[in-house]
């Protein structure tokens, strides 16, 4: 009886050779190009990104087009229409636009070759919409805690500064009256009270602070930290790192693309 149903099951994988996939429920991609093949998970957890990619890569959309943007230590950029076959010392990206709203998820950061979509800046673009008819793919360096450290404080400093002078300036001179009045309770409660406003609107300001998970993955494989919560991260590279570092490390001219062309041959629908 084993005997019969292990046989069943050989036939059923030989019949559908990715039925040991049936439990992975994430999508992929084949990134084919002219230096090497990567492949790529796309998250979940930022769906309309996975939809359309999705979307633009089974209609060809990609086929054809270039890396024109590389520059090592940060991104290696591509997708842009305009770039299929274009003449040496072309300035590229202004391809045709494909906007999206952006989705931004804390669990999906930039560390080395995570795939992102690039967008206008905001003064043109207030809400960071995506402009998936191109993407790139982290590169980035590792980075020390110390550095981590540094680019919070970089940016919560001015946001705890401004929320000191609006909360506890206004009551410094109370404070001190209560201090110096021996009123200790009630410098003691409105101590508390101004503490708690800063820590509130602190807690639900745009401030900076890396998760353990993203702290082990910047000091580790690198990535871009600076880059986090700006741009949409809708997937990564799972294999053809080795492929990425060679891209990223071609000489390019002064508008960063590389003087010999990465073509992007395909982005495929793929499984695991």
């Amino acid at each position: 009886m084993l005997r019969r149903v292990f046989l069943l099951l050989v036939v059923a994988v030989l019949a559908c050779p990715f039925a040991l996939d049936a439990q992975d429920d994430y999508y992929y991609v084949l990134i084919k190009t002219n230096m090497g093949n990567m492949r790529v998970r796309l998250y979940n957890e930022t769906p309309e990104h996975r939809k359309v990619f999705l979307q633009l890569a089974n209609s060809g959309h990609y086929n054809g087009t270039l890396f024109y943007r590389v520059i090592k230590n940060f991104v290696v950029q591509g997708g842009s229409s305009d770039s299929r076959k274009a003449p040496a010392g072309k300035r590229i990206g202004y391809g045709e636009s494909y906007n999206i709203s952006s989705e931004f998820v804390k669990d999906c950061f930039h560390k080395k070759g995570a795939l992102c979509a690039p967008r206008q800046p905001e003064s043109v673009n207030h809400f960071k919409m995506s402009d998936i008819a191109q993407f790139y793919i982290v590169h980035g360096r590792v980075y020390t805690d110390e550095e981590l450290d540094k680019l919070e404080k970089a940016v919560n400093n001015p946001i705890l500064k401004e929320l000191r002078e609006r909360f506890l300036v206004p009551h410094k001179e109370e404070l001190d009256r209560l201090r110096e009045e021996g009123k200790i309770a009630e410098y003691n409660e409105l101590a508390r009270k101004i503490k708690s406003d800063i820590e509130f609107e602190f807690s639900v300001s745009k401030h900076l602070k890396f998760t353990p998970e993203q702290r082990k993955a910047y000091t580790t494989v690198g990535g871009i930290p600076q880059l986090d919560g700006d741009y949409t991260v809708f997937g990564e590279v799972i294999e053809g790192l080795d492929v990425l570092d060679k891209i990223a490390a071609l000489e390019t001219d002064k508008n960063d693309r590389p003087l010999k062309d990465v073509i992007i041959i395909s982005v495929e629908e793929s499984y695991r």
